[in-house]
């Protein structure tokens, strides 16, 4: 007779709720040490020391900005040399078909729209919105992270992930509550 195993239900993370950002940032700065990477943290207002706890680069979103902003220049610009001195030159008072005064208002213009639409379809981009479900929302108490609780997430797919590990070095940090989140 084989003996089967019960396997347990596959879970996004652990998530632990503390009491005091204070608490939240020592957490996530001792899990950063422990070796979690994959490590999410909510709170109910910006913790400045929060970002470099839990190992948040840098953006690359300027750099995209700086892309869009040249793109619409160069578009801009080509454009009306295109239509003003190639497609359909017109001689009026004798000034050059390429006047590039001329086309300096429009060049600003869609220089500053396509860096605009840059800026907001890139953030959408890499903050992976819209998202109209995270798993956390399954966790009961987290709807206290918009009033006056702050949690830290340490998700699944991390390397160094052990469910009954996670939990218990969550819990030594002083967590008021360890839950699962379910997908």
């Amino acid at each position: 007779m084989a003996h089967k195993t019960q396997e347990q239900p596959e879970i996004y993370g652990v998530m632990a709720e503390f009491a005091t950002p204070t608490d939240l940032v020592r957490a996530a700065r001792r899990a950063r040490e422990a070796g979690y990477r994959h490590v999410d943290a909510f709170s109910p207002y910006p913790i400045e020391e929060l970002n470099e706890a839990i190992g948040i680069r840098r953006t690359r979103l300027p750099v995209l900005i700086l892309f869009g902003g040249l793109l619409g220049t160069l578009t801009g610009y080509l454009l009306q040399y295109y239509t003003s001195a190639i497609d359909y030159p017109i001689n009026v008072g004798g000034r050059p078909f390429n006047s590039w005064p001329a086309f300096v208002p429009i060049t600003f213009e869609l220089t500053v729209l396509f860096a605009a639409f840059s800026a907001v379809f890139g953030m959408l981009g890499r903050n992976g919105l819209p998202r109209p479900y995270h798993p956390v929302f399954n966790v009961p108490r987290f709807e206290l992270a918009s009033r006056d609780r702050f949690f830290l997430l340490i998700e699944a797919t991390d390397p160094k992930f052990d469910r009954e590990e996670t939990a218990g070095f969550l819990a030594g940090l002083n967590a008021q509550e360890v839950s699962e989140v379910e997908p």
